[in-house]
């Protein structure tokens, strides 16, 4: 049989591009991560693993770094995301929002509610609440494109705008409830820096070094006023141009997202899952997960999810307020309703934001996440197997 031309330098392509184009990658190699994590905090190694993670470097321990400047670069890459997506891509008129926005409320707000009313006679625990909120958008698109054309490609669209809408949610929810002790001399200047990047904006500059040099400086202010720093992500995403119409190589904000995404994917997400997800079994039994962290975490991600988006697709399906997406069935959106309830990454984040300094605490909060995760993996896989098998 004659060669296929090209076919060979397809071949010859390397492994890390391959890799990039496989669209679960990131959500495999995150998972690949945790279990790592998993493994070495209950062996040997866990010492060596909590020393590293616990070692002062410039000031501020290992977890800090991972926890404080690369998630703000993760984070950086979620307002890319919300920004485009709002000005031209799947959200960007109210009748798009409509269905995935109604989803991302039910999908915060119940889940939530469990958490509360499990931990109501624990003061020390409602700080919690917001951890079952949060949908892990690598996670959930991960284990959606590990089940191939079975998924309507219209479903895997909704997922993504419900996710990106979940991802602003949540970055509000830090904004207004995980912030103590404003610095107002450091707040004023991050405000004249956001000023900078805005006036920038509006002049039309399109290279992207100033952005990002005032970006660090933003960074390094927001850590010290006491807003947690990651949101200076958020902020400097928001003020880079997008420059509609023109091609990607014209827009900095298309260009510096296809530059992070991979960053983001392969190494800033698997760091911050390998730093978080070490947690270790000794000691652990069943009754520990009926304590009101891990319950409320794991019934809040495994029920709430579901409840809370399910049931307002259907409630704005049925109203005529949205579109059923297309080619899809009731099965399939119940399938990714239970998707949704991977929480890992933002989860885990917003855990340590809840309980500062209280490390059994935290230990509770992934027990709970990835309890409730797992599930909600594994429910949602056989749900959509089963629904691409009746359809």
């Amino acid at each position: 049989m004659a060669n296929i031309p090209g076919s060979q330098a397809v071949h010859r392509r390397p492994l890390f591009t391959r890799l990039r184009e496989w669209e679960p990658a990131g959500g495999v190699v995150l998972m690949l991560a945790a279990l790592a994590a998993l493994i070495v905090a209950n062996t040997p190694l866990y010492p060596l693993y909590s020393e590293v993670l616990h070692r002062s470097l410039l000031g501020m321990s290992v977890e800090h770094w991972v926890n404080d400047a690369l998630m703000a670069v993760f984070f950086l890459m979620v307002g890319l995301e919300i920004k485009r997506e709002m000005l031209v891509g799947q959200l960007a008129t109210w009748g798009q929002r409509a269905l995935p926005g109604l989803a991302a409320l039910g999908g915060m707000a119940v889940p939530a509610l469990i958490y509360v009313w499990i931990n109501r006679a624990s003061p020390e625990t409602l700080g919690g609440w917001a951890i079952p909120a949060a949908t892990d958008i690598a996670f959930a698109l991960g284990v959606l494109s590990l089940l191939g054309s079975r998924v309507p490609v219209s479903l895997k669209v909704f997922l993504s705008a419900l996710a990106i809408l979940d991802d602003l949610g949540a970055v509000a929810i830090i904004a207004m409830f995980y912030t103590s002790g404003l610095n107002l001399t450091m707040l004023a200047a991050s405000a004249a820096v956001i000023v900078l990047l805005v006036l920038m904006n509006r002049a039309g500059v399109n290279r992207l070094w100033p952005y990002v040099l005032l970006g660090a400086a933003l960074w390094v202010l927001v850590l010290k006023s006491g807003i947690h720093a990651t949101l200076a992500g958020v902020v400097l995403a928001l003020c880079i141009p997008l420059n509609r119409g023109e091609p990607e190589e014209r827009s900095p904000l298309l260009t510096l997202e296809h530059r992070l995404s991979p960053w983001v994917a392969f190494l800033v997400l698997p760091i911050f899952g390998f730093a978080n997800a070490g947690v270790s079994l000794a000691g652990v039994s069943a009754e520990n997960l009926l304590d009101p962290i891990p319950m409320g975490v794991a019934l809040g991600l495994l029920i709430g999810k579901q409840v809370g988006i399910f049931s307002l697709v259907v409630l704005a399906i049925k109203t005529g307020l949205a579109d059923m997406p297309a080619n899809s069935t009731w099965t399939q959106v119940y399938g990714v309703s239970l998707l949704c309830g991977i929480g890992f990454t933002m989860s885990l984040f917003i855990g340590n934001l809840a309980f500062p300094g209280m490390a059994h605490l935290i230990d509770e909060v992934k027990v709970g996440v990835l309890a409730g995760s797992i599930l909600a993996a594994l429910a949602g896989i056989m749900v959509l197997r089963l629904g691409a098998t009746r359809r």
